[in-house]
């Protein structure tokens, strides 16, 4: 939506399995909504590894039956692409494949590093020559770099000098690797089909092949997984958790299991929150859909008010915030939405967003409600007020995109051209968040940040502060 808000990516992988190639295409199907600019697979079988990247969506890039047929093996993974660093070009599809030196490595990559200036900047006065843009290829030059002898050794080596957000899957001709930061902002889970093991980004990617969820790979865990079964070791260990608590609000399926818990259930819970701390006198409450339908559920729910479909939306139509330029996004708001002039003419009505980045969208999809006969909008957010930028995944990196950066909540009011406006606190937010004893970022809503930052010279930028895990 008009959030900006740019998905990190989704990754999957596969070892057992001599469809491996088809299963992984099924699972970044599940996985679309975390990318939609590029598509990749890198498979093996025991001697070799193939690899296929495009540009596009899964269906477009799979479409011919002849591409799997030119990935074959046991094993695999998969990557589905937005850019929150590096250029959207062929160049910097994933996942990456590098020769090192007795051993083919591909990687698939889910975040963002923040010491990225230093390391690459090191390499380069080394002699080293990088072949994309991206923070990812940083972590095949360390693991080529390494000089243990055992490529899971390689692979710790490297994951023990990278900072920042990453959930990765890693694969040789003969071996699959799955890693997690130790702040475990990212998601990851583990799941089996039959003797065949299954990572990916969120547990749709499971069902969609008839996997079992097992758990999540933990925050500061490696994973490696070969012809004798399943491993673990222990990269780092972080003074906590730093869990994107975005997931639960807008990233994710509704259907998925993030950080071990329904996020349907979640975003129902947020609804009723913010039904409790906004109310609004209306005759019915919509949704922008998709990703704001649950919290829509639980707001009626809550609230006494009967929910409406309100708003169609065209599901042939890419979600507009991965989109990159925000003209592409603007001029997509008609194609995408359509309002349902026999709910909402005369209609005082509630409309459920699940957050608000910069407002633009929403101010169009506001004039078009008032356009069908909506008698008062009244805008309800299921989480707080976005003011600060996000270094660790998500792609609004300046203040300057957020518009609650700049305005208080009554100027975006008058922006918006609603008659209410209400945002869920932080403290309503955390209240209703999964598991308690958790803990998760905040950065965008408080701007202290768990993890340092640098600035593209490698000198810091932002310190770690303590106060924005709760």
């Amino acid at each position: 939506m008009d959030r900006s808000v740019k998905h990190y990516c989704g990754i999957f992988g596969i070892y057992g399995d001599s469809d491996a190639a088809k299963l992984t295409t099924l699972g970044l199907h599940a996985l679309q909504h975390r990318g939609e600019e590029s598509s990749g697979i890198v498979s093996g079988n025991d001697e070799y590894l193939f690899r296929h990247t495009e540009m596009g969506q899964v269906a477009d890039v799979f479409a011919d039956g002849a591409v799997l047929d030119r990935l074959p093996g046991h094993l695999a993974i998969g990557h589905n692409r937005y850019s929150t660093t590096g250029s959207d070009t062929l160049t910097n599809a994933q996942p990456f494949l590098a020769e090192c030196r007795d051993a083919f490595v591909a990687v698939a990559h889910n975040g963002n590093l923040t010491n990225t200036a230093e390391l690459r900047n090191g390499m380069q006065d080394d002699g080293a020559i990088f072949q994309t843009t991206t923070d990812s290829e940083l972590i095949l030059h360390l693991v080529a770099r390494s000089r243990e002898e055992k490529m899971a050794d390689r692979i710790l080596d490297a994951l023990r000098r990278i900072e920042g957000a990453y959930s990765l899957a890693l694969a040789t001709e003969n071996q699959l690797f799955a890693a997690r930061d130790p702040y475990g902002f990212r998601p990851l889970c583990l799941g089996q089909l039959g003797d065949a093991w299954i990572v990916a980004s969120e547990s749709c990617a499971l069902d969609i092949i008839s996997a079992r969820y097992i758990r999540d790979v933990e925050p500061g865990e490696l994973i490696m997984i070969d012809s004798h079964g399943l491993r673990a070791y222990t990269t780092a260990e972080a003074d906590r958790h730093a869990f994107c608590i975005f997931e639960y609000i807008y990233f994710s399926r509704p259907d998925s299991i993030i950080f071990g818990d329904n996020v349907d259930k979640t975003r129902r819970r947020l609804g009723r929150q913010l039904a409790i701390e906004q109310p609004a006198a209306a005759d019915i409450v919509i949704a922008v859909p998709d990703s704001s339908n649950t919290a829509a559920l639980g707001y009626a729910n809550q609230s006494g008010i009967k929910h409406e479909i309100g708003l169609i939306r065209n599901h042939y139509v890419g979600r507009t915030f991965i989109t990159p330029g925000q003209d592409s996004r603007s001029s997509k708001v008609r194609l995408k939405f359509n309002p349902v002039r026999g709910v909402l003419n005369g209609k005082r009505v509630v409309v459920v967003e699940d957050s608000i980045v910069r407002g633009t969208t929403l101010k169009h999809l506001v004039r078009m409600l008032r356009e069908a006969g909506a008698r008062q909008v009244h805008v309800r957010v299921s989480c707080p007020p976005i003011v600060g930028p996000c270094f660790y995944g998500i792609d609004f990196q300046t203040e300057k995109e957020l518009i609650a950066s700049a305005k208080t909540v009554e100027q975006i009011r008058e922006h918006l051209g609603v008659d209410s406006l209400g945002y869920l606190s932080l403290d309503g937010m955390l209240g209703v968040a999964p598991n308690s004893s958790l803990q998760y970022c905040t950065a965008c809503f408080t701007q202290d940040y768990p993890i340092p930052i640098e600035n593209e010279t490698g000198k810091l930028l932002l310190e770690k502060r303590a106060g924005n895990l709760f």
